[in-house]
């Protein structure tokens, strides 16, 4: 998993609320057994005018030129600033997937579905939480500058402005530790390597039958 520290990014506004894990990355996508390649369709039903399957060339569809993330100004974006209850619905890894694979590193909102939150750490992705006060601020300053871009500090909790204005926000430790160090689940476990490798040979040596197995 890519690591997060510090970030600078342009920042697009997905001005919707409640925006719910099948228009992050639709069902019909989901078929596919590999990790990778999600981030063409994300929010495929908004970003094309004509439906998406999987194995289709983006390249020969029918983009949308009303959606957010097709205009010019927003071209590039990795910082996402959305509304209140994004990532609802499903419990789908794919969003996060199609999220991250797109470009983005952080998602700035009033509230997110507590699963997709979740899996957000889990999978390189920064979901902070501002006051619904501060976000429709962030809002109206994307709307007034074009090429407006955010610093994200993860190492010390900070949003920071252009003009240098630092917005603090809270995360919990653990998922810092994770995120700063590139750790997902896997990783996390594989920092203890040398210690399984030596617990399998110590087991093996007592019980040398387990290395057998049934014909």
């Amino acid at each position: 998993m890519q690591a997060f520290t510090v970030h600078r990014g342009l920042v697009a506004p997905m001005d919707r609320a409640n925006v719910d894990t099948d228009a992050i990355i639709p069902k019909q996508f989901l078929k596919s057994i590999h990790r990778s390649g999600f981030g063409p369709n994300l929010f495929d039903e908004w970003r094309y005018l004509d439906k998406g399957e999987p194995g289709q060339n983006p390249a020969d569809r029918k983009p949308n030129p009303d959606f957010v993330l097709n205009q010019p100004r927003y071209q590039g974006a990795s910082v996402l600033l959305a509304r209140d209850n994004f990532g609802c619905g499903s419990s789908r890894e794919h969003a996060p997937w199609a999220l991250e694979q797109y470009g983005f590193r952080c998602i700035i909102a009033p509230s997110f579905a507590d699963i997709f939150f979740n899996n957000c750490f889990k999978n390189g992705l920064l979901p902070i939480v501002l006051p619904e006060s501060v976000v429709a601020r962030l809002f109206d300053a994307v709307h007034a500058f074009p090429g407006f871009s955010l610093t994200i500090d993860l190492p010390r909790q900070v949003i920071v402005q252009g003009d240098g204005t630092e917005i603090p926000f809270d995360v919990q430790a653990f998922r810092k530790y994770c995120l700063t160090n590139g750790f997902d689940d896997i990783g996390l476990t594989l920092r203890h390597a040398d210690k399984i490798k030596a617990y399998e040979a110590e087991r093996l040596a007592k019980m040398p039958w387990l290395a057998h197995t049934l014909g």
